[in-house]
Formats: C-alpha cells, sequence, structure tokens
C-alpha cells in the first residue's frame, strides 16, 4: 500500500487535499516535463507563438495525485490523455500552460523546491530563461525567437544506458 503524505488547505470553508512540496518535487523529477512549443506564424512579429507549458503524467488510477498537485500549486488543470499505443494505459496529464501561470506560480515554486535531477534542473534553467524572454516580450522579436529555439534545444534531452 502506498501512501503519500497529506496536507489540507482550507479554501471557501472546504479543505482540499494536497501534497508536500517535496512531494511534487520528486513527482516532477520522474513523471514531469518543462515544455516549451514554438510554432512557426507569420499572425506574430517574431514569426513564431511560444507556449511555455508545465505537466505530469500519470496513469489513470493516479487522477487523484494530479488533483492534489493541481490544488498544491493552485493552477492548472487536469485531462485526460487517450493512449494510441498497445502497450501503453491510458493517463491523465496535470498541465499548467498559462503564461501567468507558469511565470507566476510554476518557476517560483520549482525555485524556491529545488529539483534533484541534473537533467530536470538543466531543461528547467532553460524554461526559465525562456519564460524572461516571454516575460519582457522579446519573444515578439526574430532576435527572441531565435535565442529561444537555441534555449529550447537544450532541454528534456534523453539519457541513454541507466537500465
Amino acid at each position: 500500500m502506498r501512501h503519500v503524505s497529506m496536507i489540507y488547505l482550507g479554501c471557501m470553508g472546504r479543505t482540499k487535499p494536497i501534497v508536500s512540496a517535496d512531494y511534487v518535487v520528486g513527482l516532477t523529477d520522474g513523471e514531469g516535463c518543462f515544455y516549451v512549443n514554438v510554432a512557426d506564424s507569420s499572425s506574430y512579429r517574431g514569426g513564431a507563438r511560444i507556449d511555455l507549458n508545465f505537466y505530469v503524467k500519470m496513469n489513470e488510477k493516479d487522477i487523484d495525485l494530479l488533483l492534489k498537485i493541481k490544488n498544491t500549486l493552485g493552477c492548472g488543470n487536469v485531462y485526460f490523455q487517450k493512449e494510441q499505443r498497445k502497450n501503453h494505459t491510458q493517463c491523465y496529464r496535470y498541465t499548467v500552460g498559462s503564461h501567468r501561470d507558469v511565470i507566476g506560480k510554476i518557476i517560483p515554486f520549482f525555485k524556491k523546491h529545488r529539483l534533484q535531477s541534473a537533467s530536470k534542473q538543466k531543461s528547467f534553467h532553460a524554461f526559465c530563461k525562456i519564460a524572461e524572454i516571454v516575460q519582457t516580450k522579446r519573444h515578439l522579436t526574430k532576435n527572441g525567437v531565435k535565442q529561444i529555439r537555441k534555449l529550447k534545444a537544450q532541454m528534456n534531452k534523453k539519457t541513454i544506458g541507466l537500465a
């Protein structure tokens, strides 16, 4: 039986279950992702739309944990993600995609509660630099988009030979 230390947060007369900051960090180290999407589009001054995303994906049986993470971080949503691959189970994804929430809640949380894995720290560091470019509106220039693409290339590198 798995045990998760629970803390309760008062909210408008109700309590919402949350998990500890350490639990969020550990889960993010293993199952989370800081992701930047650069979508080319001539309708944007810099030539691309920049999306900042944080997500954690888990088996459908663990949806309650994702909801607790949402309560802990105070933003985002949990979505069903239909899995098409035969050897994978159905899952849910906790996602934060609003620039305001990523910059105002997610980044400060992980700056205060440091990630433990070197690879996730590296991705987070690049993610923070990209968020700063977005926050200062430099993503609206071609040079800003070029910088973002360069930083994005440093993120989410797979490690090999660990199994």
